[in-house]
């Protein structure tokens, strides 16, 4: 056990922190370089400023242990990856040419005929990695100087760093097989390889007097596998029984580390740290694990993933109760404070009475340092104050209206009669082709917004300009051969962002940035009290550009989960009482845009499963409630409007069930470079799609144009799994984040490649008996 000495030098630390910059100054760097020819040499010294100003800024907190190695240039997944040499094969001819730090960028970001690596969301969070790559082929090694240098940079200055790295089972279990892997390979396999390049890392670390590493194991936190649980106990009792190393502490973030939390606790590790927001446990629970005791426990008491301030007395009680079970404890975060903005203090316009309940990463911080404090020293009275209550929190009528739902109002016409009125009113050809909402916003554009929100720009001018991009968004459309358009949304920012200014209940910030993957970053919207809309949020746009064409125009809306998913959520109610408010509001619009002559509506959900709970348990609730509000989002529309989602899955799912369930006419998948998987589990369910399903012909956020043939080898392969007559053809998201030279090459290509298929199926129909 540590002497009491050694407990108030690590009695508050946190397990990560932004690395975007409180004003988004890496996003700004990133795509300077990548657009407009700014150094390499530039670029570097950028992210070095930046990342050591996080554990200077940390440090002066008064925060005891501060984390390391968690700024990133990208992804700390692909950086995690290549600290340890897993470079794929497929990139090997790229290495030699390029500097490192550019042929990272072409993992990331792909080039022509070197796909990026998947983009995988993050367990249950909102940021997405880029998956790394692992096959029997892959030659592991150390690669950690920049590691070692920022140690040794903050410890010259007087602060000791703990550096954060994925531990190894997670590193592998996050990692998929590379393409050259044999069918029964999993990169699971080559974990004692991997162990063996940890230990290196180790002792370089120890040699260089680092005190304590931080290995993260959040794929503990999902069910696991009785095997995937002793090949972690194996690994922590090797990496553990090494005498010349730094104490290592192994969190298990986003979670319920369930059966792997005594795994870890029987193992020579010094510290473990505990999500104790997503998975709260009572001190008796953490008592009666055996060998928790002995260990240094980080709780995780401080939210990492919402923005509100921590009931600070409360939490004290809690650490003093777990204290007399566990007398060696650190005050901590939950998880990584990358999800939530960097500073309050920083936002203008919040209202104050919303403001002053409000907690960001840096305030978060000085909770963590305060609670720190207190757990010795005691607490002011005002702590256990409770605050006054926040009566504009409540609107009558919404809560009226959601009490007074009917299970009726879930529930449309039969697909079959649906589909046969939608074609009569559309008359859509075989594989039809279309986009799934954003197009490119072009800097005029944004300044036009930014101009708008300033006041230097008249709403009549405003509105003028995105008027003048919906036209030009749609003759550029009508060009390439799309048989349903969209009108690009040049008037939102972020689509979130977008429908919460619009409602009563939310508030927007302006500064409130968060990372998303790579240099996209988003702003979630604060949702504080009950939902209502202002009035419609989508007609005008959306009638204006059906006005300009004969074809279809599909609205776009946000479906109420995804806006609950990406928000940062009220916590005095359940979420599907927030969702029931969120779907009559949509339900309100789809009405609206039905009275205008509106015939497709999209209704995105590629959130739906961001909120699923991480283990089995409480999946099967969750998707009831979250299911029904779709289809009370959806219930109200007529049979001959075709309603369409947008269906996010980065791991497998019943993907056949979530179709049926949903009942919307027409799905489209983030898929892309693993689509495989998923049609190979529509063909295994041995149930037909009903439906419409567009599967994702290529990756809208990969910087690389897909040709004709590649995009047609995909359609052929889905049309193995679907239906030609249910096949749509479609990026598998939005093309906001891409360039106009690299948009209308690759829709162009998209187009060719469908009317391929088309003519594959008309010579099919000619040669058939009659």
């Amino acid at each position: 056990m540590t002497s009491a000495s050694d407990s108030i030098e690590y009695g508050s630390s946190i397990l990560g922190y932004p690395r975007i910059g409180a004003r988004r100054e890496l996003k700004r760097a990133l795509e300077d370089h990548w657009h407009h020819g700014t150094s390499l040499a530039e670029l570097e010294a950028i992210g070095r400023e930046l990342g050591d100003d996080i554990w200077r800024e940390l440090a002066a907190t008064g925060l005891e242990q501060v984390p390391g190695n968690i700024f990133s240039f990208y992804d700390h997944v692909l950086d995690d990856a290549l600290l340890f040499g897993a470079v794929p094969e497929r990139f090997r001819p790229l290495q030699d040419s390029l500097e490192p730090l550019e042929f990272y960028f072409a993992m990331a970001r792909g080039k022509p005929d070197f796909p990026p690596l998947e983009l995988i969301k993050y367990f249950n969070t909102n940021y997405h990695y880029r998956q790394p790559e692992i096959s029997p082929a892959t030659s592991f090694s150390l690669h950690g100087e920049s590691l070692l240098a920022e140690h040794a940079r903050a410890k010259a200055g007087g602060i000791e760093l703990r550096p954060v790295v994925h531990g190894p089972v997670s590193l592998l279990l996050l990692s998929k097989p590379g393409p050259d892997a044999d069918e029964d390979f999993t990169p699971l396999d080559r974990v004692d390889d991997l162990v063996e390049v940890y230990l290196e890392l180790l002792a370089a670390l120890y040699k260089q007097g680092a005190k304590c590493v931080q290995l993260d194991e959040p794929a503990f936190a999902t069910d696991r596998t009785v095997q995937e649980l002793e090949i972690l106990a194996r690994v922590y009792d090797r990496l553990s029984g090494v005498a010349s190393r730094p104490r290592l502490l192994v969190t298990g973030q986003y979670g319920d580390l369930g059966p792997a939390l005594a795994v870890l606790a029987a193992t020579k590790v010094e510290a473990i740290g505990l999500d104790l927001i997503s998975a709260p446990m009572s001190p008796a629970q953490l008592g009666a694990i055996p060998g928790l005791k002995r260990k240094r426990l980080y709780a995780g008491v401080i939210d990492g993933r919402n923005v509100w301030k921590a009931a600070k007395g409360g939490k004290l009680d809690y650490l003093l109760a777990i204290k007399k079970v566990i007398p060696d404890i650190v005050v901590s975060t939950s998880c990584s404070l990358m999800h939530v903005p960097v500073d309050k203090l920083i936002e203008p316009d919040i209202p104050g009475d919303v403001a002053d309940r409000l907690s960001f990463a840096k305030q978060k911080v000085g909770e963590v340092v305060a609670l720190a404090k207190a757990v010795t020293n005691g607490a002011p009275e005002h702590w256990y104050t409770r605050p006054t209550s926040v009566h504009f929190k409540l609107k009558h009528d919404v809560r009226q209206r959601v009490a007074a739902i009917r299970p009726d109002q879930r529930e449309r016409a039969p697909y079959e009669e649906r589909k046969v009125a939608q074609q009569e009113v559309l008359g859509l050809p075989p594989v039809p082709t279309c986009t799934l909402g954003s197009f490119p916003q072009t800097a005029d554009l944004r300044k036009a917004r930014y101009d708008y929100g300033q006041g230097r720009l008249s709403w009549d001018d405003y509105a003028g300009r995105v008027r003048d991009e919906i036209k030009r968004v749609i003759e550029l459309q009508e060009d390439i051969g799309l048989d349903v358009l969209v009108h690009g949304e040049p008037e939102r920012n972020d689509m979130i962002q977008y429908f919460a200014e619009l409602m009563d209940g939310y508030v927007a910030t302006q500064m409130g940035w968060v990372q998303v993957y790579g240099s996209r970053c988003v702003r979630p919207p604060i949702m504080y009290g009950d939902i209502k809309r202002s009035g419609p949020m989508t007609v005008e746009w959306i009638r204006y550009a059906q006005s300009l064409t004969d074809k279809p125009v599909k609205a776009i809306l946000t479906g109420p989960v995804t806006m609950l998913a990406r928000s940062f959520v009220r916590q005095d109610q359940p979420l599907y009482e927030s969702a029931e408010q969120l779907a009559l509001a949509i339900r309100d619009e789809v009405a609206d845009l039905e009275r205008a002559g509106i015939k497709i509506i999209q209704i995105d959900e590629p959130s739906i499963r961001e909120l699923l709970p991480l283990r089995e348990r409480g999946r099967e609730g969750y998707l009831d409630w979250a299911v029904n509000a779709f289809k009370l989002a959806v219930g109200g529309a007529k049979p001959e409007t075709q309603i369409h989602t947008h269906l996010g899955y980065s791991s497998k799912a019943q993907v056949v069930e979530a179709f049926d369930a949903l009942d919307a006419d027409v799905t489209s998948i983030v898929a892309t470079r693993s689509i495989d998987w998923v049609l190979d589990q529509i063909v295994e369910s041995g149930t037909p799609i009903q439906r419409g399903v567009g599967p994702g012909v290529y990756e809208s956020r990969s910087a690389a144009i897909p040709d004709i043939d590649e995009i047609d080898e995909r359609i052929q392969r889905a049309v193995l799994a679907i239906d030609p007559e249910r096949l749509w053809v479609n990026p598998d998201g939005g093309l906001k984040t891409r360039h106009y030279w690299q948009l209308e090459p690759s829709l162009r290509n998209m187009v060719a490649a469908a009317r391929r298929q088309r003519r594959r199926l008309l010579a099919a129909a000619e040669s058939s008996p009659s």
